[in-house]
């Protein structure tokens, strides 16, 4: 049996009720008729936040689907809260893992000074904006300066970065950046390609659009030929 618990601390009046304190119906929720506007929403207090760090995960999750409309104890939401918990621990997990963890023992010391390119790395991430995913592919090239990282720790890497909750622009820094640090290498250029659920199944309802981002860093940013032939290969079959 689930053990649940009442909580009754985030501003039921506001969340859960309409202007009149009436609990609303799901129709109601569905148009949006009486939904808090930012404008309405409390600040949390410190009191709040305190009884808040104590509720067991699954018990937030099976609130927020109270809040929805929805009946958390029937049939096919029962055990929703705990899986819930689960696929926010995985999809979240790269704040627990750090660069350094992750490139440990796979860093070589090489005498190669050409291109190394690594291409069409699948990633899934989260908009911060809307907690909607976000995915699509990776393409990382670096020249060596007497060091190289193990391949398979590439694709490790955009991992660690993606797993969190991100903007797209900032996660293709993160990895530029991450890349540079560890081996100083002498130059980096990351291109990520990516579909966002904020854009597709909501707001501007954008199915098809797609969206590059790219951080070119030492002789991919100052040499012009280093960077064609980067952007030449990635586009190969």
């Amino acid at each position: 049996m689930t053990r649940s618990t009442t909580i009754d601390c985030i501003t039921p009046d506001v969340l859960s009720s309409g202007s009149g304190g009436e609990e609303r119906s799901a129709a109601e929720l569905a148009s949006g008729e009486g939904l808090v506007t930012p404008g309405d929403r409390r600040p949390a207090t410190a009191s709040m936040e305190g009884h808040l760090s104590d509720v067991p995960t699954p018990d937030l999750y099976r609130e927020l689907l109270r809040r929805m409309g929805e009946d958390p104890d029937r049939d096919g939401l029962a055990r929703t809260p705990e899986r819930m918990e689960r696929s926010t621990a995985f999809l979240t997990q790269g704040y627990a893992q750090t660069v350094e963890q992750v490139l440990h023992g796979a860093l070589f010391d090489v005498d190669y000074d050409e291109m190394v390119i690594v291409k069409d790395v699948e990633f899934y991430s989260q908009c911060e904006h809307h907690l909607l995913p976000f995915f699509g592919k990776a393409h990382i090239a670096y020249v060596p300066q007497g060091k190289v990282v193990g391949l398979s720790k590439l694709p490790r890497l955009v991992d660690v970065f993606a797993r969190r909750l991100q903007v797209q622009e900032r996660l293709t820094r993160q990895i530029a950046d991450a890349i540079t640090d560890a081996i100083h290498p002498q130059g980096v250029a990351v291109i990520l390609e990516a579909q966002h659920l904020c854009m597709m199944m909501r707001g501007v309802e954008k199915q098809h659009s797609h969206t590059t981002t790219s951080a070119m860093l030492g002789v991919f940013k100052t040499q012009l030929q280093t960077r064609t032939e980067f952007l030449s290969l990635i586009r190969r079959g």
